[in-house]
């Protein structure tokens, strides 16, 4: 009580006084899958999707930061003073590497934008933020998704209140004509279609990729349909040694319905936080006049974040100026460390699980990047996560957590980037025994 005899009650909260969002699972899936992770450290992480720290090397942040700061100067006329403000202070919303990443896109995609169609962001969660805030005017305006598809895309809709979609995922990547039927029946509810979110090169979760002709069918069908397209590219140079790297959509778009979600957080490193989104698209005014969409994500970028750090956005330019631009060059060794774990990985799963034989487990066997799903005859959720970090010490993903409701109950994410090759092969023994452990106690239940 107070002075006065008034009794003071704490201000505290409860969840049907806070935005719904929040007690959506697609909120809560990255936290779960960090805890558990934490309290398993000993555990041999087959879930983890960052990328590799064996050529993480301390020394070369300053002399990246130095590259930049010699680039302002020789190439863009800065005195120390400039150079000094560019670092230190809030700096352009729309970023100060614009320039750069697009020398990046023309060189390693073949992708020529102009550079003020990019804002650059803090990761590419901020852009798909931005955009998908741009495109929710009111309740009708919904975006399609692939399902299994990236939870921070499912967030960030949660966030703005927008509905989602799923399309079928296949082996092809995309069921195409399933995603003309969602279109359809948003249509026929009522609701409009803003945009398609994929992941067209080795998505997260699945490691599914789009053929040439898919890619060139579903520019077709965003074009009789009025639909965006939201590209998420952040796998898209790991392709396996052996392979060949197919044209971005974006690459392939002469409408500009492709916004290009970009990331530096696998290529240079995620330190940094340092995304971007390619919006070349042209908003009319009111007036009669027009300008870049990006321009309109850059006023929710100035209420959201200010701006992307200079600091990290100078340090990630300078790598890339030390590659002549090109994130390809750049990761050499990074390709070639991802191809081997991939091809270890499915390898690895032949060995223990031989085709033919009745154990009821079977595997995708992606072109590259960082995943493969692999489908068992249990029920692979959280509680078979726990229970495998525990008794055998080996950590995966549940599928369950990349759906929109139900789906992925009996599949695993394995990721190949952050391991050895003698983890890869003690964790795939753990996971074997687990998987022979569960299937065990499945059958005995029938």
């Amino acid at each position: 009580m107070n002075d006065s005899g008034v009794e003071l009650l704490a201000a505290d909260l409860s969840t049907d006084r806070l935005h719904a969002a929040l007690r959506d699972p697609a909120l809560a899936s990255m936290n779960f899958l960090n805890e558990v992770a934490s309290r398993f450290p000993e555990a041999i992480s087959l879930a983890a999707g960052r990328p590799s720290e064996d050529f993480f090397d301390v020394d070369d942040l300053p002399r990246y930061l130095q590259v930049f700061c010699d680039y302002l100067a020789a190439e863009r006329g800065a005195d120390a003073a400039l150079v000094r403000r560019t670092l230190f202070q809030y700096g352009r919303t729309k970023g100060i590497i614009h320039e750069l990443l697009a020398r990046n896109l023309a060189c390693d995609e073949g992708i020529d934008v102009d550079p003020e169609s990019i804002v650059v962001t803090v990761g590419c969660q901020e852009a798909m933020f931005l955009v998908l805030r741009a495109l929710r005017t009111d309740e009708r305006d919904v975006v399609l998704t692939v399902s299994p598809g990236y939870v921070g895309l499912a967030g960030a809709a949660r966030l703005v209140d927008m509905p989602l979609w799923p399309v079928r995922e296949n082996e092809d990547g995309v069921d195409l004509d399933h995603l003309v039927e969602q279109i359809e029946a948003v249509h026929a509810a009522g609701q409009r279609p803003r945009a398609f979110y994929l992941v067209p090169d080795f998505a997260n979760p699945s490691g599914a990729s789009l053929d040439l002709e898919a890619r060139q069918r579903l520019l077709a069908i965003a074009a009789e349909h009025d639909l965006l397209i939201l590209e998420d590219n952040p796998y898209g140079l790991f392709q396996a040694e052996d392979g060949q790297r197919l044209p971005t959509l974006k690459a392939l778009d002469t409408s500009r319905r492709v916004i290009y979600l970009g990331s530096l957080a696998k290529t240079c490193f995620p330190g940094a936080r340092v995304g971007f989104a390619v919006a070349d698209q042209r908003v009319a005014g009111a007036d009669g006049g027009s300008t870049l969409f990006a321009d309109e994500l850059s006023k929710i970028k100035s209420m959201l974040t200010v701006n992307t750090s200079p600091l990290a956005q100078a340090i990630a330019g300078g790598k890339l100026l030390e590659h002549d631009c090109s994130l390809l060059k750049a990761n050499t060794r990074e390709i070639q460390l991802y191809s081997r774990n991939m091809r270890l990985l499915l390898e690895g799963m032949d060995r223990r699980f031989p085709r033919g034989e009745n154990h009821q487990v079977s595997w995708n066997t992606p072109g590259g990047g960082f995943f493969a799903v692999v489908t068992v005859p249990f029920i692979a959720d959280d509680t078979a996560l726990e229970y495998g970090a525990s008794k055998y010490g080996v950590l995966w993903t549940p599928m369950s957590h990349f759906y929109d409701g139900r789906g992925g109950e009996n599949q695993l994410r394995l990721s190949v980037s952050a391991v050895s090759p003698d983890e890869m092969e003690a964790g795939l023994d753990r996971l074997a025994m687990l998987i022979a452990d569960l299937s065990d106690k499945e059958v005995s239940t029938q």
